[in-house]
């Protein structure tokens, strides 16, 4: 039976795991419910299973029951799937509401780790012809935590006992495109993204006498509408800068100046470069500005997740079996990166790969104005969980028949490289 044909088998039970998964959201690193869901949904399954070490990581690897190669030197293709929710009450009022105050599953990671489960049974069940080797990397600390990071270095890449050929994410989006599309992008894809804080330090004293004291809130103000300014005077429009202040905080009663002022902004940068140039920029300009002031500052500058970069070939190899399996139709490609990033990037910076995503809006919805990931109003449509599972099933099959064919045409005089 056609691969897509036997996920949709699975349908129901692929919504009842991602809804017991929703309801015991979970943040950060350590996520023992989470993994303790997904260890169960593999039992029985062939599966080589780690644990990671320093997080509540998940490494599965499935042998190829019809390469001859001995196990470590097979090709191997590496598939993924966040785990981790973010720090947000929900307010969506479906059925398999959080039950854990504070936490919600507001970027659909429950429903890549229930598609990557179910892709784990379909894989299973067609062992006995894979032409190589498969790893599942179910990972926790996406948002924010780089959970990607520790699972490196604790090895699922080289999982499978050798370094693997070709790795493979997904991300579903609240809204975006319309429901079921699949979207892919040859290149940058997503953003890097880096965090500021910045303190600046002045010297407390009374509102009615502002000469008599160093006032950080002012110097704040002007800093915040200057980094806006130099974004637009320094950069590129069309290598673009994106700056979002989201923290602004100073002082406890209106006629006290305070001693500090607290900003915390993100930056989102499309190019190595640019992202090198604010690194420098930022500071030069805040710096600038405190002295002016007569004041002095901390400027924390933190690299954070980098480009996502997807590579042109293996993009190409997704799209052609995503419109294998379901059509031209359900297949866009984006013209301009996304501003979201992702620590998969570290994955595609180590082994070719791309990253597809797959529109989860309600059938009913209207994909331009629902609630977009993150917020505590974000619904996604269990209706995509069987194509997602399809779809990472195919794409290990393929690259592996791929891999083995390219391998058979080397002779046996020449090494493989």
């Amino acid at each position: 039976m056609p691969i897509a044909a036997d996920a949709r088998r699975m349908q129901e039970d692929l919504a009842r795991f991602r809804h017991e998964l929703h309801r015991e959201p979970e943040i950060g690193l350590q996520l023992p419910r989470t993994q303790e869901k997904v260890l169960k949904a593999l039992e029985g399954l062939p599966y080589e299973i780690t644990l990671g070490e320093e997080t509540t990581s998940v490494t599965a690897v499935l042998r190829g029951g019809a390469t001859g190669a001995s196990s470590g030197t097979a090709p191997a293709v590496l598939l993924r799937a966040d785990m981790d929710g973010l720090p947000v009450q929900e307010k969506t009022g479906v059925g398999y509401t959080s039950t854990i105050d504070g936490a919600m599953h507001a970027c659909g990671h429950d429903l890549h780790t229930s598609m990557l489960t179910g892709a784990a049974t379909l894989l299973a069940e067609r062992q006995h012809r894979l032409a190589g080797d498969v790893v599942l990397m179910f990972q926790p600390g996406e948002e924010g935590f780089d959970g990607a990071s520790y699972m490196i270095r604790e090895g699922v890449l080289d999982a499978a006992g050798r370094r693997v050929d070709a790795a493979y994410g997904m991300h579903v989006f609240s809204s975006l495109e319309p429901h079921g599309t699949f979207c892919t992008k040859p290149g940058v894809m997503l953003s890097a993204s880096d965090g500021l804080v910045v303190t600046v330090l002045g010297a407390g004293g009374h509102g009615s006498a502002p000469h008599s004291a160093k006032d950080p809130v002012t110097a704040a103000a002007e800093m915040v509408t200057a980094l806006q300014v130099m974004v637009t005077r320094q950069f590129n429009m069309f290598d673009p800068v994106v700056l979002s202040v989201g923290v602004l905080h100073a002082g406890t009663k209106r006629n006290v100046i305070p001693e500090t002022a607290r900003i915390e902004a993100t930056i989102r940068t499309f190019s190595e470069e640019n992202r090198q140039r604010m690194m420098d920029a930022v500071p030069r300009l805040l710096k600038g500005i405190a002295a002016a002031h007569g004041l002095d500052v901390d400027v924390d500058y933190q690299q954070e997740y980098p480009l996502t970069i997807t590579d042109q070939d293996e993009t190409h190899t997704a799209e052609k079996v995503i419109s294998e399996l379901f059509g031209d139709s359900r297949l866009s490609r984006w013209a301009t990166p996304l501003s979201g990033s992702e620590d998969f990037s570290r994955v595609l910076a180590e082994v070719p790969g791309t990253f597809v995503g797959l529109s989860a809006v309600p059938q009913d919805a209207d994909h331009a104005t629902s609630p977009f990931n993150h917020s505590p109003y974000a619904t996604f449509d269990d209706g995509v969980l069987a194509d997602g599972a399809a779809l990472y099933a195919e794409l290990a099959i393929t690259r592996l028949d791929a891999l083995a064919a390219a391998g058979a045409r080397v002779p046996a005089s020449v090494p493989a490289l």
